[in-house]
């Protein structure tokens, strides 16, 4: 924690002296992310912008650091933050609100009117702060579905990809085996990262406990709420995985992709794994996606994990109307259009299957259709300050029981509700 702050706080003093954002109240400073989709997609509404002689937005990708959190929260201890920023994690805007350093959007002329036209009300409630105002702009998903092979699936007699937790545990004991006869398994039916980081848990464990729970929070009136037969079941789930030689345990091999390999039958990932699997298939490698698997009794649909990314507008910004008029711009059906041309992920926006204007691109790329059909079940992270280090929390107790079956399913859920209630009742 000190090499962190330390870390920070050299980052503040550098751009302190450092500071290259425009002073000119007639400028207004626009962040993206650093992927190269996005940056293309950033130029490209950032000149449509200019060139309609609207109010000059200077725009540079988010500086390059250990990760664009840290780097936003040296800007924000330098007081050099962009007046615009597009790739804000959920999680996050809730710190920032608490800290005063955010516009409340609903504020401005027209934001309400133009978020209803574009989102739907869960989506709208689940972004809305705890005092009733809104900090954030919803503006991209990516989806977290189970990808899968279908030659290997083929070659299992499968006739459906398996939904049910059951049929899922019985394809993978019979798809396991050692190839090489030195009497260790080197064929799994998944992968899923080992990683203790907490935002790993985004990307196993909360999307099996959302497809389980029908969209349940983790956090419910200021207390854990995940210490329950989905939490527990989907931490069972994964034990039983790696338990049983199912799931491997080592790292992504360097320079080699095992699913690629068709040494992993499965995993969870998100639509940005089409354009890599396009380029790196080999021939005859077919692949598609289904949803998330789902207890036995499990009724309705499965919800997931949609790792969205929003806007935000700094309290710095001399123009927060006009800023929101640069979102708007960016955010239109022709600008989705072209984000979804250019970074091959989804606006978070409803009723996408029905927009005339996106029906083209969806055909060209049918791929993406699975996840246009998953957008209508999904949830994005609660409003809390702390919600990192509740995910932490929640990733010690998933170390302990899943990847080492030191501590009964049971056992982890309720040390991880106990710890994150601490937590909480720390920070109120």
């Amino acid at each position: 924690m000190t090499k962190y702050f330390f870390f920070i706080l050299g980052l503040a003093f550098f751009w302190s002296c450092n500071d290259s954002k425009s002073h000119d109240p007639d400028v207004l400073t626009y962040w993206s992310s650093n992927n190269g989709g996005e940056i293309a997609f950033a130029k490209w509404a950032v000149e449509k912008w200019n060139d309609e002689g609207n109010k000059a937005i200077k725009y540079q990708p988010i500086p390059e650091g250990q990760t664009s959190e840290e780097i936003l929260l040296a800007a924000v201890v330098a007081g050099t933050t962009p007046d615009i920023y597009s790739n804000i994690w959920q999680g996050a805007v809730e710190f920032y609100r608490v800290s005063n350093i955010l516009v409340a959007l609903d504020t401005l002329d027209g934001f309400m009117e133009f978020l209803a036209s574009r989102c739907d009300s869960a989506t709208i409630e689940e972004i809305t702060a705890p005092n009733g105002h809104i900090y954030q702009f919803p503006w991209k998903i990516n989806p977290i579905m189970t990808i899968y092979n279908k030659g290997l699936f083929d070659g299992l007699g499968l006739s459906a990809p398996p939904a049910k937790y059951s049929d899922y545990l019985d394809a993978a004991e019979r798809f396991k085996k050692d190839t090489d006869g030195d009497g260790y398994v080197d064929q799994w039916f998944g992968n899923t990262s080992v990683k203790l980081a907490w935002h790993q848990r985004l990307f196993n464990f909360y999307p099996l406990y959302l497809a389980s729970s029908g969209g349940m929070p983790l956090i419910k009136d200021g207390r854990a709420f995940f210490n329950n037969e989905h939490g527990i079941g989907a931490f069972r789930f994964l034990q039983t995985m790696y338990k049983n030689n199912y799931f491997s345990k080592q790292a992504q091999a360097a320079g080699q992709d095992l699913f690629v390999a068709q040494r992993y039958a499965t995993k969870f990932t998100g639509p940005w794994e089409i354009q890599y699997l396009e380029r790196f298939k080999q021939d005859g490698f077919q692949y598609d996606f289904y949803q998330i698997p789902v207890p036995d009794d499990h009724q309705g649909p499965a919800y997931t994990y949609c790792d969205p990314k929003n806007m935000v507008i700094f309290n710095t910004c001399s123009n927060p109307q006009m800023a929101f008029e640069f979102i708007k711009s960016m955010t239109t059906e022709e600008s989705d259009l072209k984000f979804l041309e250019t970074t091959n992920q989804l606006p978070r926006r409803k009723n996408m299957e029905e927009i005339q204007g996106f029906q083209d691109f969806f055909e060209r790329n049918p791929k993406m259709v699975s996840f246009v059909k998953q957008a209508k079940y999904i949830r994005g992270v609660g409003n809390s300050e702390v919600m990192t280090e509740i995910l932490d929390l929640i990733s010690q107790e998933y170390e302990a029981c899943v990847l080492y079956q030191m501590k009964t399913p049971e056992q982890a859920m309720a040390d991880a509700e106990r710890a994150v209630n601490v937590l909480l009742r720390a920070e109120s």
